[in-house]
């Protein structure tokens, strides 16, 4: 008995019934029984559930059909096996049933098998093939074209007569080129043929605006031959699948992944504006304007509420050279009018689209004439305005329009200008918030640098200052120049570790230090001594739990470099000493360069070792140059400090008339920068050039004083005989108080040798020096002192005082000023 007829089912219980479904459970045994099952072998299932699925078999089973049938349950199998049964019916019939098994898995772990048996169709049917005919030239989604050898068309599927734009009666017999002209067509038509001749299918895409089409598809292609069942060969056939919209998104996809490499690449608000304007056009619109609030402008972390909307161009871009259809220049500012959708974006927080049609934007052109020149002179149909928002903040928007693409924006070209906003405005307040901070930390630097240079006769100085690159941030490079007592002056550059406001503040801590150490006329070993110990107290504030910004530099320690050089014009002399600095440089009267030879010692901060100062002989006119390792660093990887010293050397020498003079030191200070320093350093560069002078031997006078104080008489005439060869007469009167004073402490309470020094400077300098390791210091005297108001006299007609500390006693000096007199 064979299976009913197949017939069309009236009710869903009567199609469930054209399909056996039979559950067997891992043991074996039937769970499930369905009504298909039932009209194909016939029992109920009543007498099917909990029998084991063996005696469904047609005959005992054995090994072959064992084999099978584990097959068919075997939980390791392929998840879809699949094979033909021989079953028994209810009635003595055998039926070899093609079968399908589901391997199924319940939610506390068991896993069963459902099989699946088709109860009638399995035979093919006369219809089937005009069935299958008329479902492929049918199919909506599918552009269907047949060609012959002579690669002439013969028919198409109805989605190809529209891609086409004509019927197979308008374009049987002509060529792919003759109906569409465009250049997809023979590159189409080429592939057709090489498929004709070889016989092997191909796969091309392709994007263009059929002529059946108002707007541009992307299509994927492939072509085959036809070839009759006995081999002869018919012809080509072309499948089309429409992927527009899969091509759009991995269009979407690709721009999103250009924005992540192009946009903020720097940390400078505009061109990171401007990268924004890059990628969208030509990607997303023809015409991108990108405004700031300029309420940002001064620091404000958020513009006030109700206050107009003044926005800056900063950047804006275009498919047509030039932009034109700009209305404000990149810098100028603007008011978006209300009404307007810029202003209705920034006031809702959200992206808005538009045609230029609506009623709304109508008003909006109406009350803006240069506006509305350029959307009618450019024809702009379509816009979209979408909000610069970062971290709750909006900074701007961005107008993307359109006007040479045919089609409007559709909601996905929203998302994807939201998508690119949002990543820019991150971006941009990256930047924003960077050269803000920036700034700040610039203006605390130049703050702490000297604002203009002392005045003094032993060097004449020119020096450079470079903050670092933006990615770097401001350092901590630090110069300066410190008169000092008897005509000397110091010359200081150093660097502190690290980038920042925390890099600046410790500069100009440490600057401080130095100038006050320097005021007591410290040597150069022993002032970085003092200054390393400051600097290790300050790296162990920095340790203290709770002090750590990693956002500020602060958490990895504080360390620094310094070089301290103190030049004496008298002598010519000049005593360094460095702590991890690079060595300076002297550029001798005939044009040689030398680094000297200063020991290096250790950088600030790490302690327990000692600083080995070094002094050396520099004829007048000798250069001196120091600075940071900013101008020395490797250009790259295979670049080193020896080649940034090289380089240094190079800029430095040149023959003796060659030199700069007296007025070119900021000449050279510009030669060194441009020679030496990279396009864009990546560390800050302080650059410090002095050229040494030498005090004319005439104005210095010199005498040895007996410990005796009948010699305060005669020494007060040697002075003041020297007074007057000086035209220092009016003077004469206060330096003898000054050096009697002097002259009889060091008598009362020094030891021999004791030398007066005089030294006509820009200042009258009275020195005392003796063998005594004392210092003096001032005191107020009672009534009844004999003795204790000779410092203050001192300190009363002087400048300034102070005493000078050597290895084998001291030296109290006085200044005073000769302006007047002279």
């Amino acid at each position: 008995m064979e299976p009913p007829p197949d017939r069309r089912p009236d009710s869903a219980g009567e199609a469930e019934a054209l399909t056996a479904r039979v559950t067997v459970a891992a043991n074996g045994t039937v769970t499930a029984w369905n009504t298909g099952a039932e009209r194909l072998l016939g029992h109920p299932a009543a007498w099917a559930l909990g029998r084991p699925a063996a005696e469904l078999l047609a005959e005992p089973p054995g090994p072959a059909d064992l084999a099978r049938l584990a097959a068919l349950t075997d939980p390791a199998a392929v998840s879809r096996p699949h094979g033909t049964l021989a079953l028994r019916h209810r009635d003595g019939r055998r039926l070899d049933v093609p079968v399908l098994a589901h391997r199924r898995t319940a939610a506390d772990g068991t896993h069963d098998w459902l099989l699946i048996g088709a109860v009638t169709g399995r035979r093919p049917r006369p219809e089937d093939e005009e069935l299958l005919r008329t479902g492929l030239l049918q199919a909506p989604a599918c552009a269907v074209s047949v060609y012959d050898t002579d690669l002439r068309l013969r028919g198409s599927t109805p989605a190809g007569q529209r891609l086409l734009g004509l019927s197979d009666d308008e374009s049987r017999g002509l060529r792919l080129t003759d109906v569409v002209g465009l250049p997809v067509a023979e590159e189409t038509e080429a592939h057709m043929r090489r498929t004709l001749e070889t016989g092997l299918p191909c796969h091309l895409e392709n994007h263009a605006r059929a002529p059946g089409e108002t707007r541009g598809r992307a299509w994927s292609v492939d072509v085959h031959r036809l070839e009759s069942p006995d081999g002869r060969i018919l012809g080509v056939a072309t499948t089309g699948h429409d992927m527009t919209e899969e091509h759009r998104a991995r269009e979407r996809l690709q721009l999103i992944a250009e924005a992540g490499g192009r946009i903020g690449s720097t940390l400078d608000v505009t061109r990171t504006a401007q990268e924004l304007a890059d990628v969208v056009v030509p990607g997303l619109a023809d015409f991108v304007s990108v405004d700031l609030l300029t309420a940002f402008e001064d620091g404000a972390e958020e513009a006030a509420a109700g206050a107009p909307l003044t926005l800056r161009r900063a950047a804006h871009q275009s498919v047509l050279p030039g932009v034109p259809e700009a209305v404000l220049a990149r810098g100028e500012v603007d008011m978006y009018p209300e009404g307007s959708p810029a202003a209705e974006s920034l006031r809702s927080g959200r992206a808005v689209r538009h045609r230029f049609d609506e009623t709304l934007i109508a008003g909006w052109i109406a009350g803006d004439r240069a506006r509305a020149a350029r959307i009618r002179d450019f024809g702009f149909h379509s816009l979209i305005a979408v909000p610069l928002s970062a971290r709750g903040t909006t900074l701007g928007v961005v107008v993307l329009v359109r006007h040479r693409r045919p089609d409007p924006f559709e909601d996905d070209d929203v998302v994807l200008a939201e998508e690119l906003a949002a990543r820019a405005a991150v971006c941009i307040d990256n930047a924003r918030r960077y050269t803000r901070e920036r700034g700040t930390a610039v203006t605390l630097q130049r703050s702490l640098l000297p604002q203009r240079l002392p005045e003094q006769s032993a060097v004449q100085v020119a020096y450079r200052y470079l903050p670092a690159g933006a990615r770097a941030g401001v350092g901590g490079d630090w110069f300066d120049v410190i008169p000092l007592s008897g005509a000397r002056v110091a010359l200081v550059v150093g660097d502190v570790v690290g980038h920042g406001l925390h890099a600046s503040a410790t500069m100009g801590r440490l600057r401080t230090a130095v100038r006050t150490l320097a005021d007591i006329d410290l040597p150069p070993d022993e002032l970085l001594t003092h200054l390393d110990d400051l600097v290790a107290r300050l790296a162990a504030d920095v340790d203290l739990p709770g002090d750590t910004d990693p956002a500020d530099g602060v958490g990895d320690g504080v360390g620094a470099t310094c070089l301290y050089a103190v030049y004496d014009p008298v002598s010519r002399r000049c005593a360094l000493a460095r702590a991890g600095h690079p060595p300076p440089a002297v550029v001798r009267a005939d044009g040689t360069v030398d680094l000297l030879d200063v020991p290096a010692g250790p950088p600030l901060g790490l302690g327990g070792l000692p600083f080995e100062p070094v002094e050396t002989e520099l004829p007048e006119g000798s250069l001196l140059v120091l600075y940071t390792d900013g101008l020395v660093a490797a250009r790259s990887p295979d670049d080193d400090v020896d080649d940034g010293l090289a380089r240094l050397r190079a800029a430095l020498t040149g023959p003796a008339d060659a030199q700069p003079t007296p007025c070119d030191l900021d000449a050279l200070c510009d030669r060194i920068l441009n020679r030496v320093l990279p396009s864009r350093p990546m560390d800050d560069v302080a650059l410090l050039v002095a050229r040494t002078r030498a005090l004319d031997s005439a104005r210095v006078a010199t005498w040895t004083v007996s410990p005796d104080p009948a010699a305060v008489a005669d020494t007060r005439k040697n002075v003041v005989a020297r007074l007057e060869a000086w035209g220092l007469t009016e003077a004469s009167f206060v330096t003898e108080l000054i050096v009697s004073e002097l002259v009889t402490n060091a008598i009362r309470h020094g030891e021999p040798p004791i030398r007066l020094r005089l030294i006509h400077d820009r200042t009258l300098i009275v020195e005392v020096t003796d063998a005594s390791s004392t210092a003096p210091h001032m005191r107020r005297a009672r009534g009844y002192d004999e003795g204790g108001r000779g410092l203050l006299l001192v300190a009363q007609l002087s400048r300034r005082w102070g005493t000078r500390p050597h290895a084998k006693g001291k030296t109290i000096w006085a200044e005073q000023e000769i302006g007047a007199a002279e």
